[in-house]
């Protein structure tokens, strides 16, 4: 009985700290670190307080569509592809969107943008899991096309639309109840708790860690911070995608094939997976997404340019490389993705708070970028075991301690000790 309820102990305490550990929380930890920082000075400075409820709205509406498009590029990711196409996709569908919507209505817009990103990733699928070109290689080329087809479209100029439709539905806010936000952080608390706690093992995973993180900020937000329960729609829509990816890819069958044909795909295949099907459906559904999020995006002004989301597709990578996903698939978690995210934006919000100029945001986010990797890599266990390695190799490199200085050279070397024992002496 003792025994085994020390094990059941250790077991407990070594899930907690692997949950814990900077691999897995390091980027809510990040997050924490950033806020602090800039709250710390910014009241300094006598700044605009980081932390108020204006702020914060603000900074998740900044961040919310490219959050959205963060969750679904972790999907691809995860599946072990790339997608480099998602922003000039999603470029596309928003200027089919607002070229369609005069004419025909937001409804036929609206259709008309999300069957242009479904085309786009078909054949992006079609090519990388069919006729078997490198997943970079297809979106690289994609990314120009899509672009150039934009630009053509657009013959160069931007263009308006009269029906706001897009732009009401855009910047409608709506309140969450009190009551509903605490009710909501208990069910997350509980669906990181229960599976804990009822475990053979009581292994706390990343995934619960990040529940249980979800739902004491819904607690405390509700509790403390009612006014940041009154957000635009694409902040509810990247919750609450958020939410439910996690839980699929999580406690779903589908979620497990994703996370499988990422990280082994041939024994995924000896299993009964179709690992085409589901590689092709990560495509497609994250450029669906992503037409979605440039109708929402095009509302915000009513206009599109030829240079529409330009670069978003980097912002997207990077965010879920500071969400510890794998760019060699198998890993990943989307909720890490979008706190990433909210990283890369809290960052330029804090710039703009403290009035440092914009050339240095770049330098300060990619230095973020690398530091991160640097330290997520370090702290796996294959970082570690070749630091230990490394630490080996230069110990034994090191020359040993210097003979004593009354040893004989016979002392230095048995050898030559033998030797000189061997020759018979003169008489």
């Amino acid at each position: 009985m003792t025994s085994g309820s020390a094990t059941a102990r250790r077991r407990s305490n070594s899930g907690w700290r692997r949950a814990l550990a900077p691999r897995a929380a390091g980027v809510v930890y990040a997050l924490i670190a950033l806020v602090l920082v800039l709250t710390i000075t910014s009241s300094a400075l006598s700044r605009l307080r980081s932390l108020s409820s204006v702020n914060v709205s603000n900074i998740l509406d900044q961040a919310s569509l490219t959050g959205i498009l963060a969750i679904f590029m972790t999907v691809v990711l995860i599946t072990g592809n790339f997608d480099l196409s998602v922003a000039s996709t999603a470029a596309l569908a928003g200027t089919v969107a607002l070229k369609l919507i005069d004419q025909y209505g937001a409804v036929i817009a609206l259709l008309a943008a999300l069957l242009t990103g479904v085309l786009v990733g078909l054949i992006n699928g079609v090519l990388v899991q069919k006729v078997g070109v490198n997943a970079f290689i297809v979106t690289l080329g994609t990314l120009t096309a899509v672009r150039g087809v934009v630009q053509a479209l657009l013959n160069g100029q931007s263009i308006t639309a009269t029906n706001t439709v897009f732009e009401q539905a855009e910047t409608a806010r709506w309140t969450l109840p009190v009551g509903v936000a605490i009710v909501a952080g208990m069910l997350l608390i509980a669906a990181g708790a229960v599976p804990t706690v009822r475990a053979r093992r009581r292994m706390l995973t990343a995934g619960n860690v990040m529940l249980i993180c979800g739902g004491a900020a819904f607690l405390a937000i509700g509790a403390f911070r009612p006014l940041l329960l009154n957000e635009t729609l694409p902040v509810w829509i990247m919750i609450g995608l958020t939410v439910i990816t996690s839980l699929v890819l999580r406690y779903t069958v589908v979620g497990r094939n994703l996370y499988a044909v990422g990280g082994n795909p041939e024994a995924a295949r000896l299993s009964g997976i179709n690992v085409d099907r589901s590689k092709m459906t990560a495509f497609v559904l994250n450029v669906f997404v992503a037409a979605v999020v440039c109708v929402l995006y095009a509302g915000k002004f009513n206009s599109v340019d030829p240079t529409l989301l330009t670069g978003t597709e980097l912002t997207v990578i990077e965010a879920a490389v500071l969400g510890v996903t794998s760019l060699f698939g198998g890993s990943g978690y989307v909720a890490k993705s979008v706190v990433g995210t909210l990283i890369l934006f809290t960052l330029s919000n804090g710039f703009n708070v403290l009035n440092i100029g914009s050339n240095y945001q770049n330098v300060v986010q990619g230095s973020v970028l690398v530091a991160a990797a640097a330290l997520y890599t370090a702290s796996s266990a294959r970082g570690r075991g070749f630091i230990a390695s490394a630490l080996a190799r230069r110990r034994k490199a090191e020359p040993g301690p210097a003979p004593a200085a009354g040893a004989t050279s016979a002392d230095q070397n048995p050898e030559d000790a033998k030797q000189m024992t061997s020759v018979p002496q003169s008489k």
